[in-house]
């Protein structure tokens, strides 16, 4: 079994995850625009033309997927993100510190990336597109916290 997280922005879909990509080291393997839809999909206007049906970003052996809705389709897109964080983990700390600085260029902060005292190195943010992620390095079986 796969679970993948499905993301939803209101027309920064392809931004978001082009960023995802670069920022992650991922491909995007499908991007449907609602244009590309059926004629007779009951979604029409200039305004969705470039906006995202459907998105797939792979990471490894890993996805995200996303879409762009609105709020007749999706109430609460709209909304502050919340309830949920897309959570990367590593073993490696170069790794984790950058993606924690890639992902949060453009966004907010929460918890600085650092030392706790279940791992070597752990931060939240909320990105530019307003996800909320937390990244958090694994520990090896002989770590033990500074403090």
């Amino acid at each position: 079994m796969k679970i993948v997280t499905s993301l939803s922005f209101q027309g920064q879909c392809r931004k978001a995850f082009e960023f995802y990509a670069d920022a992650l080291g991922g491909k995007i393997t499908a991007a449907m625009p609602y244009s590309d839809a059926p004629p007779d999909m009951p979604v029409s206007g200039e305004k969705y033309k470039d906006w995202l049906m459907h998105c797939w970003l792979e990471v490894g052996d890993q996805a995200l997927m996303g879409a762009d809705m609105d709020t007749q389709w999706a109430p609460n897109v709209d909304k502050p993100k919340n309830g949920f964080d897309v959570t990367l983990h590593t073993t490696d700390m170069d790794e984790a510190r950058r993606w924690y600085d890639r992902l949060s260029e453009g966004g907010k902060p929460g918890m600085p990336f650092g030392e706790t005292f279940w791992s070597p190195g752990f931060g939240t943010l909320t990105d530019r597109f307003g996800i909320p992620w937390m990244v958090n390095v694994i520990p090896t079986g002989d770590w033990k916290p500074a403090a």
